[in-house]
């Protein structure tokens, strides 16, 4: 006997896929129901493998959600649900704490909701087993305190699963959130914790079982790779068995081209379209949406920088041909050929980019007048927009550095494209 349940988090129903420098007619209606189609093959996923029950931990919605189109939608799928006798189990999270959605929405009878005080529900599964399904819902957008305290003991002869929208103890990119320690939720006693909150999968202990199982859509770049949910068992002696199953439908990728070496243009469309094609057989959903990192030593980098939007429109053409492909955009991280390769003294550019090298960037009073626009640009821009800006002293320095090198680049890049114009 066991008990069998699904667990996802980080839905965001509606959210936009955010890295829409693509802009692309023929993708617009794909982008634009992603996360609703990978909430469906969720609810599939649960019919087809006739679980016990649901668990969505937290941010099902994106926020204040303005369209009650989104309520219909997760009713008629949760209804699905209620009909084949599957329970469902929502602790809300920060996202949904603040929609209007999670407010007015009526749900099916098997769809139960964590209350901000915490709680229990008791289960008793196809297979006679009893259960307890703990969790807490976020009253708040913000949850700065541990909620483990509001958390019952476990109870005995049962087993036990909680639910927890939570940052554990810090995550790159995610507020911190309802902070706690791992050891703390392994010594609550739970057969299983089902977290949320964070939007790449991982498996923090396996007995008992701590699972964090990512989103199952990323919206950008930055949630690339294949997304999932966790298909999940826990047998009457507490043994759990763990597996993830796809359910995204476009999936972002950073894809590297090495240009070293390539003097050719069209060697460079070579190099792209096989790094492509090799994104693209790796990529396990349906789509890949690539963001293209061309790198390396290259006496065509001066070239490729100047024609960036020439090449940008011709990766795309090439992706278009490989088929559910996506370019969003290029990244140039392209050098000049070093002087053990070729003399400096060939190219007048190559002379400037080194004394550029050698004078500017090591300068200290250059580099305060960077750090004066990039504190001018952190004033001007609205919160939203700051985020790109290195809030840590280290990393605000490595990234100013990285903007002068960006920027003397693209100056000598400008300067190469005049003279080959110029003849």
């Amino acid at each position: 006997m066991s008990f069998r349940f699904v667990h996802t988090a980080d839905v965001h129903l509606d959210s936009p896929l955010r890295s829409l420098a693509l802009r692309d007619e023929r993708l617009a209606d794909l982008v634009a129901s992603a996360t609703r189609t990978a909430f469906e093959r969720t609810v599939e996923l649960c019919l087809d493998e006739a679980v016990d029950a649901l668990f969505i931990v937290g941010d099902l919605y994106d926020g204040d959600q303005t369209s009650m189109k989104t309520a219909v939608f997760l009713a008629e799928q949760l209804r699905r649900l209620d009909r084949a006798g599957i329970e469902v189990f929502i602790a809300r999270g920060n996202h949904d704490a603040a929609s209007r959605v999670t407010r007015e929405l009526s749900l099916p009878e098997r769809v139960r909701v964590f209350s901000g005080r915490g709680g229990a529900f008791e289960l008793k599964t196809k297979s006679g087993l009893e259960v307890r399904i703990h969790g807490i819902s976020f009253r708040e957008p913000h949850a700065p305190e541990s909620l483990l305290p509001k958390f019952k003991a476990k109870v005995p002869g049962a087993l036990n699963v909680g639910l927890l929208h939570t940052s554990l103890a810090g995550a790159d990119g995610h507020d911190d959130y309802a902070p706690c320690k791992l050891s703390e939720l392994l010594e609550h006693g739970f057969d299983y914790w089902a977290l949320g909150h964070v939007h790449r999968r991982a498996v923090h202990s396996e007995a008992p079982a701590v699972v964090m199982p990512g989103m199952p859509q990323g919206r950008d770049i930055n949630e690339d790779g294949e997304k999932s949910v966790t298909l999940a068992s826990i047998a009457e002696d507490g043994r759990v068995t763990l597996e993830a199953r796809g359910t995204s439908v476009a999936q972002f990728e950073r894809v590297q081209v090495e240009l070293a070496g390539l003097d050719d243009y069209e060697a460079v469309l070579v190099a792209i379209r096989r790094a492509l094609e090799r994104a693209r057989e790796a990529a396990t959903s349906e789509h890949l949406i690539a963001r293209l990192q061309l790198s390396g030593e290259s006496a065509l980098g001066f070239r490729l920088r100047a024609d960036a939007d020439r090449l940008l429109e011709e990766a795309r053409l090439l992706a278009a041909d490989i088929g559910a492909c996506w370019i969003e955009t290029l990244e140039l991280a392209l050098s000049a050929p070093s002087q053990g390769e070729r003399p400096v003294g060939a190219n007048p550019l190559l002379q400037l980019g080194a004394l550029i090298e050698a004078r500017l960037l090591t300068s200290e009073a250059f580099r305060d007048e960077a750090r004066a626009i990039v504190q001018q640009l952190r004033t001007n821009l609205p919160a939203e927009g700051r985020k790109f800006l290195s809030q840590d002293e280290a990393a605000h320095e490595a990234q100013i550095d990285s903007l002068i090198r960006e920027g003397s680049q693209e100056v000598l890049a400008r300067l190469e494209a005049r003279r080959l114009e110029e003849g």
